[in-house]
């Protein structure tokens, strides 16, 4: 399907056909245990359109070469191919030049190559790093490997009993030794929408970069780096509709530029002898060895995609079904909604009074439904919450109001079940 049919097809004024976004996802037709698959579990890695596995088979098919280093036809196609998806990602993110998107395995270690070039260069014992207690290990392991390695400070901005940000508590958190402040865009727990922007701001009023964690963020709604002002900015592409093995890191030029590498290998140097080796300019000094080429051409099929359909169409129908999906489960005597931040995206966390959560979750497995159960990369928020484990259901654009039903439906099945 091309993006002109996306744009046609699925979202006509104020309508949102999701049964043609349904029909463009393959593995949604399937069924598990002789129930039509539900899939909520979208927050952990989302299903893929046929664009992205159409495109990905045809570039293995018809196009695939080495990257960069190549002077004849297939090399100079992929290559093509692969630098193409970099000024998608720009435009999807309004950067200022695709030179401030740098291609890593996942958002994963796209913080991590922040926290080791960026930090190792700039952090000293006892400068400051300010997360907040909703972070994704990912956003929180890194900080910890460079504090011991280092001697750095991490601060830790709370929240309040329904997931909201506190902004005050924060700004308290921001002192003469603040370096960085690193935090989700999105809660992967609680869905609570962080202030992004208001966070920035106060930040660069005292100086202060930021890293924002946009994993939740960039699937569910449309993002504007320049807007937003931040530093850096990651996301993952398996939970945009794409592969895995592929995450983008944006960060401002002036930043990138001042980062020594991250890796050492092919394609990321100037000259190498035995006496010396220089590097290339950002992005590539960041790009050591032969990247994901195929899931890259996958991730800017994803990015078409996504874009077709709109991102601002796609949160707000994401925004209904989540409203509604709380207003089912509410309705469900023993079901404990976790996050009711007055803004929140597309993630339903909740307990089931008496039951451990991978008893639920094995429950609606047999029924057909898909959800995460655990503590969902993010130990310390369950452990400030009182919590072991949630059951996290979490919707993307093919997800559907008969969805939460049949959600809501095994709950109920689950409820009568442990009496």
């Amino acid at each position: 399907m091309s993006t002109s049919t996306a744009r046609a097809g699925h979202n006509v004024g104020a309508e949102y056909d999701v049964e043609a976004v349904q029909r463009d996802f393959p593995i949604l037709s399937r069924r598990v245990y002789d129930r039509p698959l539900v899939y909520l579990d979208n927050g952990a890695s989302a299903q893929k359109p046929r664009v992205v596995i159409d495109g990905m088979r045809d570039m293995l098919e018809g196009e695939y070469a080495n990257v960069h280093r190549g002077v004849h036809y297939l090399s100079q196609r992929a290559t093509d191919r692969y630098e193409a998806v970099r000024g998608k990602v720009a435009r999807f993110l309004n950067a200022e030049s695709e030179e401030e998107i740098v291609f890593a395995r996942g958002a994963t270690e796209a913080i991590n190559l922040v926290a080791a070039s960026w930090g190792r260069r700039f952090l000293e014992a006892g400068d400051e790093v300010v997360l907040s207690v909703m972070e994704h290990h990912a956003n929180i392991v890194p900080w910890q490997l460079l504090r011991a390695e280092k001697g750095i400070v991490l601060k830790v901005a709370p929240i309040d009993a329904e997931g909201n940000f506190l902004l005050d508590r924060f700004v308290d958190l921001l002192g003469p030794r603040t370096r960085l402040v690193s935090l989700a865009h999105v809660s992967n727990v609680l869905g609570s929408v962080l202030p992004v922007a208001e966070i920035v701001r106060v930040a660069h009023a005292r100086g202060i970069p930021v890293l924002l964690d946009g994993c939740q963020g960039a699937t569910h709604m449309p993002v504007d780096v320049r807007a937003l002002g931040c530093d850096f900015y990651v996301f993952s592409g398996h939970k945009l509709y794409g592969p895995t093995g592929i995450g983008v890191l944006y960060g401002r030029a002036e930043r990138l530029a001042a980062m020594p590498p991250y890796q050492g290998g092919g394609d990321m140097i100037a000259s190498v002898s035995f006496e010396e080796t220089t590097f290339k300019q950002p992005p590539h000094r960041f790009e050591a060895g032969t990247p994901a080429i195929v899931e890259t051409v996958g991730l800017g099929a994803a990015i078409d995609y996504v874009q077709g359909i709109g991102l601002a169409a796609i949160e707000r129908h994401e925004r209904r079904l989540l409203a509604y999906a709380h207003e089912r489960l509410a309705g469900i005597p023993g079901i404990q909604l976790v996050g009711q931040a007055r803004e929140k995206s597309a993630i339903c966390s909740f307990v089931v009074e008496g039951v451990h959560a991978h008893d639920v979750g094995t429950i609606l497995d047999r029924a057909g439904v898909a959800v995460r159960v655990g503590h969902h990369c993010a130990e310390p928020l369950h452990s400030h919450l009182g919590l072991a484990a949630t059951v996290r259901a979490s919707f993307a654009l093919y997800n559907c109001r008969a969805d939460v039903d049949a959600l809501a439906n095994g709950l109920i099945a689950v409820k009568e079940m442990f009496g």
